[in-house]
Parts: C-alpha cells; structure tokens; sequence
C-alpha cells in the first residue's frame, strides 16, 4: 500500500510549532547502491557534468552528532547514504567531509569552531532561541531565495508553513528534514504479562502502570536523568500538563515558583522512583539501550529513537508499541532535524546542493521506510515496508490536537533553557523543589525580565 504523508497531519498550525533538536547515536550502514543514486531527483544531479574551471574540487564540510562510521542508529546511516550518494554524483565537482561528534557535545564543538573562525560549511542546529544565536551574530546564510528557486520550497509539507520555526524576519535560516513526536515506547509483553490491557490515558493511569510493572517484577522506566534534555523533555509535558504558560513566563507575567510549577515538578519526582537505578548516571545511549534489550518496561523518548532501537535490535520491533505521553489534552511534543548553512561559506552552490539530497524522494522514502520518521516532503511511501512503530506515531500526530517543543527550546534564550535543564537534574539528584525552581527565576529576574 502506497501512503502519501498528509498534509492534514502536518498541517501549516501543527508545524507552526516544531522545533528542531534531538538526535541519537548509535551504528552500521545501509548500502547506498546504483538504486539509490538513481531515485535522486533532478535538482540533486543537475550541472554534475560541469567542473570548476581550474579543475579543483570545492570541498565542504558538514557537521553532525553522531559517528557514521560507528553507528547503528538507521537515521544515522541515512544520512551517510546521502553523503555517498552526493560524493559519487559529484565526483570531480564537490566533495563533502562530515565532521562528527556525539549529541551532548554537539554544540560546545560547534560553538568553539564558530569561535574560531571556522564554522562547517552545513551544519544541523535547532530553531527557537537555539537559532537565534547563530542567525543574530550572522552565523547562519538566508535561504530563502534557495528554497523559492526551481520549486524546492514547494516539495514541503506545508509549502512555506514547514519553515515557520526556521523564519526570522521574514528570512528562513535552515531546512527541516523529518519530523518526530516525543512519546512513550513500552514492551507489549511486559505490559500484558503485568496485566495492564489498556494504555494510560492520565496521571494516575501512567502511575498505575508503573506500580503494575513494578509488582510484576519489572523495571517501569528507562530514561538519561544524567542527560538534561531527556529529563527537562519529561518536565515539558509535566508542566504543559499542570497549565504552565511559557509565554507568560517568557513575558514576566508568570514565575517559575507559581504553583502549577511546582506541582508538574513534584510530579516528576513521584514519577522518578519508577526510573531505573542507575538513571542519574546513564547516558541517553545507555538508557535506550535498557529498554531494547528489555530491562526496562518503558522509554519516554522520541520517534527519532525508532531507527536507534530497530537498528540495534531488529527483533524486538515486534513488541515495541506507542502511545501518546498521558495527561496533555492531547498536545504532543514534535521536533526535527534541521540543516543550516554558513554565512562564510565560499561554496554556496555546493552546500545547496548538498542539502537538497537530504529532501529528495531518496532521502525522504528512507526516512519512512527504514528510518521510521515521518517525512516532511510529499513523496509517497512504501507504509509496508515503514517500522511498525511509525503507524502508531502517525496515530499519535492524528489525534494530537496540536504540538509544541521542547521546554529548554522554547524559553527566551539558550541560556535559559540551560537553566532550566540543569535545575531538573538538580531536584532529580535531591535540591529541594522551590530552592531548584528558585534558579531559573533569580536567572529570568536578571536575564530577561530586566
């Protein structure tokens, strides 16, 4: 069955706001064959046949969180398919080096080569006050002409609305390239043999399960409480849970100690003695792993995880189910990967280029149909040959009544959202609740409010 991803999912109020960010590591490539080079649309082969007329390569580099040469993680290795594809179709005219670290040292790294001087050529990065601080300081090149050109623009969900969150000043500033939804992975047989028939719809439904777990001998929750975004991504929907108004609070017109506050971070502590043992210290790796080699009855994560797990662990997709994150009203946490390009950059034509293989048909069918993200252009895709996971994402979008991002991204600067990720870390490992949420308000009393 052939599905087309419509746009009714992801509509132009529901891309509205998504925010780019996350990504996971892990390893092990797909082949990037004949086929693949062959499915790639006609703008990413045009003017191969043309060469610098001194005969030099035009090298660029492009920077990404994760290894590719050491990896399992199935969106990873599409990304690497599409460096393949682009060097070989090019040869002679481009070539394209990635630079790769792993996610939580991301930013420091790029950060310190935009420091000095060296920024990649393309590199990924989050809209929101993420954006901002390469687009304010001219880090990042307008694409704006480059996506109204030749019709790329067009081949988005959305059109010009799957930019909103990459637009600044009427300029749009990076290229999204699949969209995910936070959510909560369980294991169907653990779930079945606890006797829990029917997933959690509230609070106290997501607490029963985890005590249900919990007495069948199973451990409820896998989750990186050492890796702040995983844990502020918890706190998010708590607090958009508990009627938490970032826009307030951005404005001076809420405080990070009102009551709703610090009801949704009690609840994340009552929530944290069904975390695994070792939470405080494993990495967001190690704590994905716990789940797909079933230690763990849940991971409250994102579908960007699906190419993590199956790659890992291609037998265990079958128990692998999906539901929405409970007690929202139906709002759901969704991100993306996003490409920008450097200001600096003396190979504009060449970086285009680049980025227009990560949204072509190619790229994008993968995306779905290994990858198990949903992809953000038009194409069609094979749903039969998509993980099993994807249909119940694709559910979740459906029934979400609209999305927002993540907390740490959402605030009024990064500096801000660093606060408040490591004041979740902080009450997690024992500061008590107010004294924590004290910090980011003492941080917006002299940052942002002033």
């Amino acid at each position: 069955m052939k599905r087309k991803v419509l746009s009714v999912l992801l509509s132009v109020a529901m891309l509205s706001s998504l925010l780019v960010g996350c990504g996971s590591n892990a390893s092990n490539p797909a082949p990037a064959g004949d086929a693949a080079a062959d499915e790639a649309g006609d703008d990413a082969t045009a003017s191969n046949d043309a060469t610098p007329a001194d005969g030099e390569v035009e090298e660029i580099t492009w920077m990404f969180w994760d290894d590719l040469n050491a990896t399992e993680d199935l969106i990873s290795l599409g990304y690497k398919d599409v460096v393949e594809r682009f060097n070989k179709d090019y040869e002679g005219k481009y070539h394209v080096t990635p630079i790769t670290t792993n996610l939580e040292e991301y930013y420091t790294k790029l950060n310190a080569l935009v420091a000095s001087n060296e920024t990649p050529d393309c590199f990924i990065v989050s809209p929101g006050p993420n954006l901002d601080t390469y687009v304010e300081p001219g880090v990042t090149a307008d694409l704006t002409d480059y996506l109204k050109a030749d019709g790329w623009m067009d081949t988005f969900n959305g059109g010009e609305g799957a930019f909103s969150q990459q637009t600044y000043d009427g300029k749009i500033y990076a290229v999204p390239l699949n969209t995910a939804a936070a959510c909560v992975f369980y294991n169907t047989e653990m779930f079945e043999k606890a006797g829990i028939t029917t997933m959690p719809t509230d609070w106290n439904g997501m607490l029963d399960a985890c005590q249900k777990l919990q007495d069948a001998g199973y451990t409820p929750i896998t989750i990186s409480a050492g890796t702040a975004w995983c844990l502020s991504m918890l706190a998010g929907y708590l607090c958009d849970s508990e009627g938490v108004d970032l826009d307030a609070l951005n404005a001076g017109e809420a405080h990070w100690t009102d009551a709703n506050v610090v009801s949704a971070v009690n609840k994340m502590l009552e929530i944290s003695k069904y975390f695994q043992p070792t939470a405080a210290g494993d990495t967001n790796d190690v704590a994905t792993a716990n789940f797909y080699n079933e230690e763990a009855a849940m991971l409250i994560q994102g579908s960007w995880a699906i190419g993590q797990i199956n790659g890992a662990n291609p037998d265990f997709e079958d128990k692998c189910g999906v539901f929405a994150f409970p007690g929202t009203d139906g709002r759901v946490i969704a991100k993306s990967d996003s490409l920008a390009m450097s200001a600096t950059t003396e190979h504009k034509d060449a970086v285009i280029a680049f980025m227009k293989y990560f949204t072509d048909d190619t790229a994008q069918k993968y995306t779905a149909e290994v990858g198990g993200k949903i992809p953000v252009t038009t194409v069609e895709y094979d749903a039969d040959k998509a993980p099993a996971q994807l249909a119940y994402v694709m559910d979740v979008f459906s029934n979400a009544k609209s999305t927002f991002g993540f907390y740490n991204e959402s605030m009024a600067s990064t500096e801000a959202g660093s606060t408040f990720d490591d004041a979740m870390v902080s009450i997690y490992l024992g500061t008590p609740v107010e004294e924590g949420l004290q910090t980011v308000e003492d941080f917006y009393q002299t940052n942002v409010w002033k």
